[in-house]
């Protein structure tokens, strides 16, 4: 089955390339990176690139405040040809707390400046002159590169709004914490709706998923450091939003009367969402879990992380 992986920098860039190289000899599809307070996610991709032959690489995902679209497409531009054409450009809105606190940007109506900055991104990728925009507006042409046409772009999407904005004018999904059932009663209908409103159908649309995933014979320390892992989605909105919509309320609420009790509130996270959401167990669990994700509609799941887990382990147990 298709398979993908986040392999992020965490302590030491050497020892991620090294984990990079093996997904590769794996057989993975892709590795994706994600974008916080660290390393820098596009210069990451970069070592990746020049690390590999044949794995794709992806950013999930850029926040799209943290630079112009005129920015955006000349790196990704340039990365997709240094690396042969396997970058998958992955971008997201990110939040509120992050955008203003670190960026000094404002994010006003997310989906429609998604919209614009992607129809503006993609112009600029297939060497045309971009669109005149109300959040960004450039003059900008590639000059000196081929324009890079078919170059992906897939967009992080946790609401419906945003999920049929995803499957009008992106060419996938990206999704992180969205469990199975999720995306089977939510984001399969949204994005098939916004390839409707396309003209498109489902056909080739990418919709990736994280599926959490440790290779461990005891799955209790696991849960425990799955849900040290969870505290801060659950304090952000978007999540809390999504979860609440995925049948989690309850988790949610219990978060919140436990507000200031650290202990409190990793227990609010209900072992009924992390065995939904995760693949935790022996090499027959881990498959099993991720295959729970192809069949509820994902076309690309991603095994990632689990703090405290041998992850080398598990991308072995887990790979194609």
């Amino acid at each position: 089955m298709p398979t993908g992986c986040f392999i992020s920098t965490g302590r030491s860039l050497h020892q991620a390339i090294d984990r990079v190289k093996l997904a590769e000899a794996l057989g993975y599809h892709s590795v994706f990176v994600t974008h916080i307070a660290g390393r820098e996610s596009l210069t990451v991709l970069t070592a990746y690139a020049l690390a590999t032959e044949r794995i794709r690489v992806g950013t999930g995902v850029v926040p799209i405040y943290t630079r112009t679209p005129a920015t955006m497409a000349q790196t990704a531009a340039t990365l997709d040809e240094l690396s042969g054409g396997r970058l998958t450009l992955g971008l997201g809105v990110s939040h509120r707390s992050m955008v203003e606190g670190w960026h000094s940007q404002t994010i006003d109506d997310p989906v429609a400046e998604m919209r614009e900055y992607v129809q503006i991104v993609r112009a600029i990728l297939r060497g045309e002159d971009p669109p005149a925009g109300e959040k960004w507006s450039t003059s900008f042409r590639l000059s000196g590169l081929d324009p890079r046409p078919t170059l992906p772009i897939l967009i992080a999407a946790l609401s419906t709004a945003m999920l049929t904005l995803a499957g009008e004018i992106g060419d996938g999904v990206m999704l992180w914490l969205c469990n199975p059932d999720y995306i089977r009663d939510v984001v399969v209908p949204a994005a098939r709706a916004g390839r409707e409103r396309a003209g498109k159908s489902l056909e080739g649309f990418e919709i990736v998923a994280t599926v959490p995933a440790a290779l461990a014979g005891d799955r209790a320390p696991v849960d425990d450091a799955m849900r040290s892992e969870l505290l801060t989605y659950c304090s952000l909105p978007f999540y809390r939003t999504m979860l609440e919509c995925s049948g989690y309320a309850a988790d949610i609420a219990a978060f919140d009367a436990a507000r200031g009790e650290r202990d409190a509130m990793r227990a609010a996270i209900s072992d009924r969402f992390l065995e939904t959401l995760t693949a935790i167990g022996d090499e027959p669990a881990l498959r099993a879990g991720v295959r729970r994700y192809l069949d509820a509609g994902a076309t690309l799941p991603c095994v990632g992380p689990i703090p405290k887990t041998d992850f080398e382990a598990t991308l072995r147990a887990a790979g194609p």
